[in-house]
């Protein structure tokens, strides 16, 4: 794994203040597993809110807890006054994604001073048992906050 650079000492904070502001994963109930530099796991709990007609987690709550993980993933290694916005990202659906939970697992893969390129595996978890739903890779732009 690459050795990252650490530009916010307080990037820990710095996440779990955006994620608390983002609407959309709260209306998921989305939390915040892990946040290291370079590195977040985000998990969104099983409702019935977020299926699509056959019962599992619908495409586009997979395709979003990625997306957000990535952005996060990518925060983590940005400078402070920092914020970040998603420019572009490719999808693989590998299997239907169900369980009691859906997780993102995001990775810095190279971070420059403007663009991040992410990566996230999704998994469906049900019990200890985990199915790799899902592959993000990703493409996020530091913007200035305010």
């Amino acid at each position: 794994m690459p050795e990252h650079v650490v530009r916010n000492p307080e990037f820990e904070q710095t996440v779990r203040d955006s994620f608390a502001r983002q609407g959309l994963m709260s209306t998921y109930g989305a939390l915040l597993e892990r946040v290291e530099p370079g590195l977040v796991d985000l998990a969104v709990p099983f409702a019935d809110g977020l299926t699509q007609q056959a019962g599992y987690f619908h495409a586009g709550v997979t395709t979003a807890a990625a997306d957000s993980a990535c952005g996060y993933a990518a925060l983590t290694l940005m400078a402070p006054g920092s914020e970040v916005l998603s420019v572009e990202f490719k999808t693989n659906l590998l299997a239907p994604a169900r369980g009691e939970r859906i997780v993102a697992r995001a990775r810095v893969v190279r971070s420059g001073r403007t663009i991040t390129v992410c990566q996230a595996d999704v998994y469906g978890v049900d019990g200890t048992r985990e199915t790799h739903c899902a592959t993000m890779v990703a493409t996020m732009i530091r913007v200035d906050a305010g």
